[in-house]
């Protein structure tokens, strides 16, 4: 039996950006399911290259690219006292520029990072991968504590004005919406501490590290909390769904989406406090 030929272009694509609203010189931070794009003529990369050729020479795209585990896991309670032990002593040291992507980003974000030109900044479990005008910008001197709060890549993007890309994303995985946790007026945000091995004079050393909870959230968020916001916001703003390949998308202003998650973060995190106190 004779495959279906791929349908989906590199023209049809860079149409699509442009009917989306992608423009040149945009900074954009994409989070993409590719499997929700369907088959492109030509693989993923041919997207990574529709979005670049669309913000051109001016524009910056950025990713979320973390790290795989375990590299910023000692210190989770995630594993026994052996395997963290295990792992102090057997653990490679973690490469900003070498390292993979974490897989639960999905592919999107491994295929970017390893696209000529991507720079990373060095900050494992925070890592982001860019590429474009403001790309050394974004990731460089990422803070070793508090990744994806003040001065991190998340708040530089926060800052020139970014827009947030949804190609057929998960609505609760908006990376940005930690930056607006980190910045957030809430009292007793969750820690916690970790250690992250790196390279230092050919030896690799355990650095300590103190991080908001980004992987269950600073505070007991309901069930899918993120998701919440991202729609509460995409009605508010009476934003409307369009095509990236197949996949439903959605363009978001980071600055406007994080001023509209704060209060209602501080507002959840208020009620929850005044519950716990009944």
């Amino acid at each position: 039996m004779t495959e279906i030929c791929p349908r989906i272009t590199k023209e049809m694509l860079l149409r699509q950006c442009h009917e989306i609203g992608i423009s040149a010189g945009d900074s954009i931070m994409v989070h993409a399911g590719l499997r929700s794009v369907g088959e492109i003529l030509g693989g993923p990369d041919v997207l990574i290259s529709a979005l670049l050729e669309t913000i051109g020479s001016d524009g910056t795209l950025m990713v979320y690219v973390g790290c795989q585990t375990p590299y910023d896991d000692v210190g989770r309670d995630i594993y026994s006292e052996d395997d963290e032990a295990f792992i102090l002593e057997h653990c490679p040291p973690f490469q900003p520029d070498r390292s993979r992507a974490s897989r639960d980003f999905g592919a999107f974000a491994e295929l970017f990072r390893t696209t000529p030109g991507v720079i990373c900044s060095s900050n494992a479990g925070s890592r982001m991968a860019a590429y474009g005008a403001k790309a050394e910008f974004l990731t460089a001197n990422h803070p070793v504590n508090y990744g994806l709060g003040k001065d991190s890549p998340l708040e530089r993007f926060y800052e020139i004005g970014g827009k947030v890309i949804l190609i057929g994303s998960d609505t609760d995985a908006v990376t940005i919406l930690h930056y607006a946790e980190a910045i957030a007026p809430i009292k007793n945000k969750r820690l916690f501490n970790l250690k992250v091995p790196i390279e230092k004079s050919g030896q690799t050393i355990w650095i300590d590290m103190e991080e908001y909870d980004s992987a269950t959230g600073i505070r007991d968020w309901p069930d899918r909390f993120f998701a919440f916001i991202v729609e509460q916001y995409i009605q508010s703003r009476n934003l409307k769904a369009g095509l990236l390949g197949g996949a439903s998308t959605y363009v978001l202003e980071a600055k406007d989406l994080v001023q509209f998650a704060v209060p209602i973060m501080v507002e959840t995190a208020n009620n929850l406090d005044a519950r716990h106190s009944e």
